[in-house]
This record gives structure tokens, sequence and C-alpha cells, in this order.
């Protein structure tokens, strides 16, 4: 997920049909478990992390020693389950709200229950951008 840039990997089995999808978040915070989101960016590069929760500071040596644990684990213990999709011909600005409410930056797109695609945030303003003759 790093190397590709991407902030989310949908799960499909069998005929493509969406199970879960597994966000960088999802991975990363099995290792650090402490610092939530105060660790954990949204972006994909994980650079210069300061811990800003004193309270629950930990040692960093002692964490490197689960990491084989949490790096070990299975896509189905950390996934989220049949999660919130866009169909093909839903309206991009329904999905763009639901994105706004839930706080996610990317959703998937099935159709009867078979992943199409994925949409992100950036794909919708781009899209409205560009809808809008804004091509420069």
């Amino acid at each position: 997920m790093i190397n590709r840039q991407c902030g989310s990997i949908p799960i499909v089995e069998g005929d493509n049909q969406l199970v879960g999808i597994v966000s960088l978040r999802d991975v990363l915070l099995p290792l650090y478990p402490y610092h939530g989101d105060s660790i954990i960016p949204d972006v994909c590069v994980v650079v210069n992390v300061v811990a800003h929760d004193d309270v629950h500071s930990r040692n960093y040596v002692e964490m490197e020693g689960g990491y084989p644990e949490a790096l070990g684990g299975k896509i189905k213990g950390i996934m989220s389950r049949d999660p919130l999709t866009a169909a093909p011909h839903d309206p991009i600005l329904e999905a763009a709200s639901y994105m706004g409410l839930k706080n996610f930056r990317r959703v998937p797109v099935a159709d009867k229950g078979a992943l199409v695609g994925i949409v992100s945030i950036g794909d919708i303003n781009r899209g409205l951008f560009f809808e809008r003759g804004m091509r420069h």
C-alpha cells in the first residue's frame, strides 16, 4: 500500500465479490496501539513520526517486539467487512456526502456485490472540476 501510494485495498472472493476493505490505518494501528490517529496519518508515507500522547507513550523498542505478531496477522483479522459501497450509477454528490459523513477518503464501487472500481475524494473533486469546464 505504501509503495503504490494507496490508502486502502478492497478484498474480494470468488467472482470478484466484495467482502471487505483494508485501510493503511488498519494495517498500522496494531503496530502503534497507544497512539491511534496521532501517529497514523491519512497519507501513505509515514515520515518524521512524532507521538503527541505523553500519557500513553510507550517504549518504541518494546513495541518493536510486537511487530512480528502484528505483521504476521491475516487480512480477515483486520479488514472491515461489508463496507459501504457506491453503485456505478449513483450520483457523485451522494457518494461524496456519504464519504464526508463517515470521514472516508475512498469507497468501493460495486455492482450486485461485485467490485467494479473504487472512487476517491480526489476522483470526485477532479470530476466536478473538469465537468465545469476547468480543464486548463
